[in-house]
């Protein structure tokens, strides 16, 4: 037992080092940031979904340790509630099962935590997450007119016939301090959600995984609570101010969901069909722009359902229960 708790520990510090260096590979190189960033999430998300809640809380404290002594304590802070703190709750839940029974399923089945309120937390998480990011940096409307200020002086010193009229300027900047939090947030769902994709596929290709692989797209939908979330954050939009900001980033965050959620509707309606490819990979790449972006979100918020996964009991290597 001692030697499968020092195998744990070690592979948790392992995975905090790898965590760390991602971190820090990140503020090298500012060009691939994000994407460096949101792959320290996925030594952790690896470890947690393979080996458990010892080597996650391993891994997430060798890399803050590692963070504050390399840089400061408040980066190893903000490393944590970004992409840590995110990752091994992710996979926490993702372990999560109970008897299948206790939800009306047969005896011999276990019932997996639904991949609709692992989401729902992740949207959560990241709403958390990027408020905390607001007020550390002492973000809103000063801030993001300064950063439109500066835009535009660089724009008029390259070609001043360029030039906006002031009462351009100043709608520029109402519209930038909602919409950076609901591209932060959005963006930042997605890929800790791609990470956690990623991680699932490695763990049970390397038959560590816990939970069994599920069929992501009949199973990927948002829960129906999320809905009256994503409704208050629009109407907080429209109140000014510090409520503004925070259902702007609601928006982003649970935005980003019921987007995933409609991926998810349209990998499952689209099976089976000669046509199937190219509407896909024509989703895909349209997805930047608004109006299939919108599209797709509206597929999502039309279906939402909770899909609990099941197994037969003698498979399930879960050592946690769902409470």
């Amino acid at each position: 037992m001692k030697q499968v708790n020092r195998q744990l520990l070690l592979i948790g510090v392992i995975a905090g080092i790898t965590a760390t260096l991602l971190v820090l590979g990140a503020n090298a190189q500012p060009s691939f940031s994000s994407i460096l960033y949101a792959a320290s999430a996925l030594p952790v998300l690896i470890v947690g979904l393979g080996w458990g809640n010892v080597a996650s809380i391993t891994a997430i404290g060798t890399a803050a340790v590692l963070g504050a002594l390399a840089i400061s304590p408040l980066f190893a802070l903000a490393m944590a509630i970004f992409t840590l703190l995110p990752a091994g709750w992710l996979s926490h839940l993702a372990n999560l099962a109970r008897p299948a029974s206790e939800i009306g399923g047969p005896d011999d089945l276990v019932a997996w935590y639904p991949l609709s309120d692992i989401l729902l937390h992740l949207c959560g998480l990241v709403t958390l997450a990027v408020i905390f990011l607001g007020v550390m940096i002492g973000y809103g409307p000063d801030l993001t007119g300064q950063m439109v200020d500066m835009l535009i002086a660089s724009v008029n010193e390259r070609d001043p016939t360029l030039a906006a009229d002031p009462a351009s300027i100043e709608q520029v900047k109402r519209t930038m301090v909602l919409l950076l939090p609901i591209v932060q947030g959005g963006i930042w769902v997605l890929m800790l959600f791609a990470a956690y994709y990623i991680a699932m596929r490695v763990v049970n290709s390397s038959g560590r995984a816990l939970r069994p692989r599920e069929d992501f797209p009949s199973s990927l939908r948002m829960n129906r609570n999320a809905v009256y979330i994503f409704l208050a954050g629009i109407v907080a939009c429209f109140l000014g101010g510090v409520p503004a900001l925070i259902g702007a980033t609601i928006c982003g965050t649970f935005g980003a969901g019921f987007l995933l959620a409609g991926f998810g509707v349209l990998h499952l309606r689209t099976r089976g069909k000669d046509w199937r490819l190219p509407a896909l990979v024509l989703a895909y790449i349209s997805a930047p722009m608004i109006l299939p972006a919108f599209i797709i979100l509206v597929l999502g918020l039309a279906d939402t359902r909770r899909t609990v996964a099941l197994t037969p009991a003698r498979k399930a290597k879960t050592d946690q229960s769902e409470s």
